[in-house]
C-alpha cells in the first residue's frame, strides 16, 4: 500500500462576488480532485489548532501528523534543519525576508511587498551575501534560502519583542512593529546597517531602473529553537519523502525522517516545475510507502491579491499534480490511499491566511461504502459535514487515517 498527502498551500477561500458567489476552488476546472472526492471520504480538518497562528508552519505540521502543542517552537528552526544550519542551545532562528517597505515624511512605514516582488535566488543571494559580510559577526549571522525566504541566526538573548509575519501586512502601516526592533540599541545599529547597504546595493538599484520593487528591507520573525520529535519511521514504521519548493516544508520532512527531494526548476508560485514534482512522487513511491507533495501557489497567489493566479495554480494542482500522480499509480496496478487537501485557507479578500477549517478528501484505491458522491470544494465540504458530522478536531491525527492506524 502507497499512501500520499497532496497539498494545495493556501488553496481554500471565501465566496468572491466576482465569480458568482463561487470560490476560486469552485470555479475552477478541476475535474482529478472532484472525481477522487465522489468517490472517496470528504471532511474537514481542524488544521489550526485554537491558541496558535494560522500559520504554514502550524497548519503543515498538523497535516504531517505533529501535534503543535507538543512540538511546534517556531517557523525558521524548520527552515534552519533543512538549509543544514544546525542550532546550539544559546541560537535561535529568524526568518528573514526580503520586502520592500516605503518610509513617508510623517515617518511611517508601509509593508508594500512582502517578497519584494517574488525577487530571483540570484538577486537575493547577492543581497543576503553582501548583508552577511558586513553584519555578519559573534551575535548574527544571515544564511540565503528559497527567492525571498531567508534565515538569521541569532546567538545569545532574544530582543524582547514580538514579530509579526509580513504577508499579514501587505500595504499596511507596520511602523510599530518595525520600531519594537529599534528599542533594542543592538538591533537598531543592524537594520540601519542592512537598510544602508540594500539601499546602495547594484541589485537594488538595477531593480529600481527596471520598476521594479526593491528588496530595500529585511523583515524578521518566525523565531524559534530547533523542535526535538519522533520521526514518521518510528511512529508508523513508514519510509517517505518530502517534496517541496520553500525550506520549511523541506524542514517539516527532516524534522519527520522523511528524504527531502529537490526538484530542479521548483519556485514556490505558479511557474513551479509542476511535472518534475510529480515525477518525483512517483519515483520515491518505487521504494518508499508514503509521500508528502507540496503545492506552494495557491498561497503566493492569495497573498498577491491575484485571483486570475491562483485559479491557474488551483487547475495546475489538479492537472499536473494530481491527474498524472493518480493516473500512474493506476497504471501500475498499485493500491494507495490519497489525502488530497490545503494547509490553511488564505482567501483574496485578507490577503493573508484564515482559521478555517479545511476541505479534505481521502480516496482509497480499492474503493469505500462512505464515498461522499460530490465536488471538492468548500461549500460541499461544509454541506456534507453538516450531514455526516465526521469532522477531525485533531488535525494531526488526519495521518493516522489516512494510515489506517
Amino acid at each position: 500500500m502507497k499512501y500520499l498527502i497532496l497539498v494545495g498551500d493556501g488553496m481554500g477561500d471565501h465566496a468572491i462576488a466576482e465569480l458568482g458567489g463561487k470560490t476560486p476552488l469552485e470555479a475552477a476546472n478541476t475535474p482529478m480532485m472532484d472525481e477522487l472526492c465522489r468517490n472517496g471520504e470528504l471532511f474537514l480538518n481542524k488544521t489550526v489548532p485554537e491558541g496558535f497562528p494560522p500559520g504554514s508552519d502550524v497548519a503543515n505540521m498538523t497535516l504531517l501528523g505533529y501535534s503543535p502543542a507538543l512540538y511546534y517552537t517556531g517557523r525558521s528552526p524548520l527552515e534552519a534543519a533543512a538549509m543544514g544550519v544546525e542550532l546550539a542551545a544559546d541560537e535561535t532562528a529568524f526568518r528573514c525576508n526580503t520586502v520592500t517597505i516605503k518610509r513617508h515624511d510623517d515617518g511611517k512605514i508601509t509593508m508594500v511587498d512582502f517578497s519584494a516582488g517574488h525577487i530571483s535566488n540570484e538577486e537575493s543571494h547577492q543581497l543576503i551575501q553582501a548583508v552577511e559580510a558586513e553584519c555578519g559577526a559573534e551575535m548574527f549571522h544571515f544564511h540565503p534560502g528559497v527567492s525571498y525566504r531567508h534565515l538569521m541566526v541569532l546567538k545569545g538573548d532574544l530582543p524582547g519583542v514580538v514579530t509579526v509575519p509580513p504577508h499579514d501586512y501587505i500595504e499596511k502601516d507596520v511602523t510599530e512593529y518595525f520600531g519594537r526592533y529599534l528599542e533594542n540599541p543592538a538591533w537598531k545599529e543592524l537594520l540601519e546597517k542592512i537598510e544602508k547597504i540594500l539601499a546602495e546595493h547594484p541589485v537594488n538599484l538595477k531593480r529600481i531602473h527596471e520598476g521594479k520593487n526593491p528588496a530595500n528591507m529585511l523583515w524578521l520573525w518566525g523565531e524559534g529553537k530547533m523542535p526535538s520529535a519522533p520521526t514518521l519511521v518510528e511512529r508508523f514504521n513508514i519510509t517517505g519523502s518530502m517534496i517541496s519548493a520553500v525550506d520549511l516544508l523541506k524542514g517539516l520532512g527532516v524534522v519527520g525522517g522523511l528524504d527531502v527531494i529537490n526538484v530542479p526548476g521548483a519556485t514556490g508560485y505558479i511557474d513551479t516545475n509542476y511535472e518534475g514534482k510529480a515525477q518525483a512522487a512517483m519515483d520515491s513511491l518505487a521504494t518508499q510507502d508514503f509521500v508528502f507533495v507540496h503545492l506552494e501557489a495557491p498561497d503566493e497567489a492569495g497573498h498577491q491579491g491575484s485571483l486570475a493566479d491562483k485559479i491557474t495554480a488551483i487547475e495546475d494542482f489538479d492537472s499536473r499534480i494530481v491527474r498524472p500522480i493518480v493516473t500512474q499509480l493506476q497504471e501500475k496496478g498499485e493500491e494507495f490511499r490519497v489525502v488530497v487537501t490545503m494547509d490553511h485557507f488564505t482567501p483574496l479578500a485578507i490577503r493573508t491566511h484564515s482559521r478555517d477549517l479545511v476541505p479534505t478528501l481521502l480516496f482509497d484505491s480499492r474503493g469505500t461504502k462512505a464515498a461522499s458522491g460530490r465536488a471538492f470544494n468548500e461549500k460541499e465540504a461544509l454541506a456534507h459535514d453538516r450531514e455526516t458530522n465526521n469532522s477531525i478536531d485533531q488535525g494531526h491525527t488526519m495521518i493516522e487515517k489516512l494510515l489506517e492506524r
